[in-house]
């Protein structure tokens, strides 16, 4: 199935669903190295005048490395029913496998960057911005040693949408 170009005024979608239960890849690197981890945090919107994704991404995983170098990276939100693949890419590195092999799953690509065919839907993101979340900030202390018992907070990488796809 192919995917064609759409405004992102004009996307529809369940962000709770696609993103929170169905799940996601990010992908970063271009066609010689790239790499891909599961994703189900995010956020997406207008900022700076800008329809931009928000994604975040701790130092140790692989794919921040690939993030750090590359200007591009990508959202693929996957359907319902990929979450046994999807595991795959949480838990095991690109350092040590090829998880496209082992799962299946077919890497395309697209401006810079990679992404996976079997996504319902994929945001192509040119980076614009990056920060760490620093511990001062949080205003609710629970959420550190709930989610950061070890202190590894995550970047946050903004990215402009360059392209939407999504599957005809």
């Amino acid at each position: 199935m192919a995917f064609k170009q759409i405004d992102p005024n004009a996307f529809t979608a369940k962000p709770f669903a696609d993103l929170g239960k169905n799940w996601a890849l990010l992908t970063a690197g271009k066609e010689d190295a790239f790499n891909s981890m599961t994703v189900s945090w995010g956020a997406a919107g207008e900022l700076w005048g800008k329809h931009v994704v928000f994604v975040f991404v701790r130092p140790q995983r692989y794919t921040y490395e690939f993030c750090e170098k590359n200007d591009y990276m990508s959202l693929s939100i996957m359907p319902d029913g990929y979450q046994k693949q999807l595991g795959v890419f949480g838990r095991k590195s690109g350092r040590d496998c090829d998880k496209y092999a082992e799962t299946g799953l077919t890497a395309a690509f697209c401006d810079e960057t990679a992404y996976c065919e079997e996504a319902q839907s994929v945001f192509v993101l040119k980076k614009i911005a990056a920060f760490d979340f620093d511990p001062d900030s949080f205003i609710d202390k629970s959420i550190i040693p709930d989610c950061y018992p070890n202190h590894d907070f995550h970047r946050v990488y903004v990215g402009e949408i360059t392209k939407l796809l999504v599957k005809e």
